[in-house]
């Protein structure tokens, strides 16, 4: 069978190492390379980015352990830190364009084709290949795969200039550490970005449109983090909405809608994502868009054109890498015979990768209580870990969601320093159903911060046999 997928990210890489592991004729269109926007302007630069904010975090607790610097024996009692942007930032881009080598070098030793340029379906067996207005290729196929992802949402009274004015991908082109940047948008990638340049030594205000930070977040989680970022520094107007930001001189300014203004030597724009669906010609064909702007899908990533797929954030569903190559490898699955089962939304984890990180995985309570459903919980926190104590951490929890009667783990919310990590055995419980006893009883290691994941279920497990309804 012969597939053409439009895009090289996530979605679109992962299900071409599916469909040339089951013997398909694949090629792979993208306008980028390998890997894509997720790896060369997302995921992998801003998770680099923050690794090296981390190191900040270890150098701070490293006195109260008995690890003391030159500067602080020499009669200075707090060592300062000075973040070497070009340095960091010539890492980030050094590391994103290797991993999207890797992952190139990759396809084709599965024997999958790359091709730069832009696709553009002609109809739903021909797709070209375009640079610009001139159409380098025209490929014939069985099946399309639609995984070209999302831009950074953009508003006209906020116009990037790439200096003052940013987007989330301007960022990386930064030169020097801003000493004052105002973050308009309190959702994941604002606060992330928030958390590695408050370590950098920049003063962060964040423009918050709700009465906290993270509104979509678990609220014990966001509150965490909103303490963490108010101990560090960081200001925050609450309730506030951006009408205009534009460049004045060398700086730029927020215009809220109350008629304040903000000013700061840089503006971040983290206000979304938008599905990138232009230019690629599905209205000619019939796939159908949701309200959205994404393209709508079913549980196998089938579009509302029998041959034609779609996967990841050009679907306009949860814009995470996972769930882009999981619907990615669902396509493949399904359209090549394979036995499949839809994607489980009740399942998804996700992580912000602030510090600490927070990683949830299927029901929140917020949602739970929205859709009324009787959830039984259990909050341990992180400072009980003997781990923890260990290496002076006190900021987070671990919090379990169950079912009452069945105990059936539905969800969970991991707040610590490697959240991401953690979250793994309780996203296995939650995919298999597993029970707060099954959890319990797995063996975890001593001393460990993955023991509060047991404690917690052993302690969730209790209330279920109890069954007390608070």
């Amino acid at each position: 069978m012969r597939i053409v997928i439009i895009g090289g990210g996530p979605g679109g890489y992962e299900a071409a190492l599916v469909a040339a592991e089951l013997g398909a004729d694949v090629t792979v269109v993208s306008d980028e390379g390998a890997g894509g926007a997720c790896v060369l302007w997302d995921c992998v630069p801003s998770k680099t980015l923050l690794s090296s904010a981390q190191a900040f975090s270890t150098l701070e607790t490293a006195p109260s352990l008995g690890v003391h610097f030159q500067s602080a024996a020499s009669g200075h009692p707090i060592p300062t830190y000075e973040a070497d942007l070009p340095t960091i930032m010539g890492r980030v881009h050094d590391l994103a364009h290797a991993q999207s080598n890797d992952i190139g070098k990759r396809l084709i030793a599965e024997g999958a084709k790359f091709v730069l340029g832009t696709g553009h379906i002609v109809d739903p067996h021909t797709v070209e290949v375009r640079a610009g207005d001139e159409v380098l290729d025209r490929l014939e196929c069985d099946a399309i795969l639609i995984a070209t992802g999302s831009d950074p949402r953009r508003l006209a009274t906020a116009p990037t200039d790439g200096e003052v004015i940013l987007s989330s991908q301007d960022v990386y082109r930064l030169k020097e550490v801003p000493e004052r940047l105002v973050v308009i948008g309190a959702g994941a990638t604002g606060a992330e970005y928030a958390t590695g340049f408050l370590r950098f030594g920049s003063h962060v205000t964040f423009v918050v449109s709700r009465d906290r930070v993270l509104p979509s977040e678990d609220e014990d989680a966001a509150m965490v983090i909103e303490e963490v970022f108010r101990r560090r520094g960081l200001e925050t107007v609450k309730n506030a909405r951006a009408a205009m930001v534009e460049r004045v001189g060398d700086h730029g300014v927020v215009h809220l809608e109350d008629g304040r203004t903000i000013e700061g030597s840089h503006v971040l724009l983290t206000i979304g994502q938008v599905p990138q669906t232009g230019g690629l010609g599905l209205e000619e064909v019939g796939v159908r868009l949701g309200d959205g702007g994404g393209i709508v899908v079913d549980g196998v990533s089938r579009t509302s054109v029998p041959n034609i797929y779609a996967a990841g954030d050009v679907t306009g569903k949860l814009m995470l890498a996972s769930v882009a190559a999981m619907q990615g490898r669902i396509a493949m699955w399904h359209l090549l015979g394979q036995a499949v089962s839809p994607l489980r939304w009740d399942a998804v984890a996700a992580t912000i990768f602030t510090d600490p990180q927070i990683a949830t995985v299927g029901l929140s309570e917020q949602r739970a209580a929205k859709a009324d459903i009787h959830v039984i919980t259990e909050t341990l926190p992180l400072s009980s870990n003997s781990r923890a104590k260990m290496s002076n951490l006190q900021d987070g929890f671990v919090k379990l969601l169950a079912r009452p009667g069945s105990g059936t783990i539905v969800g969970g919310v991991i707040v610590a320093g490697y959240a991401s990590d953690l979250i793994a055995p309780v996203s296995i419980a939650c995919f298999n159903r597993l029970t707060a006893s099954q959890l319990s009883q797995a063996f975890q290691i001593y001393p460990s911060f993955a023991g509060s994941i047991q404690e917690c279920a052993r302690l969730l497990a209790g209330k279920v046999q109890g069954d007390y309804r608070y």
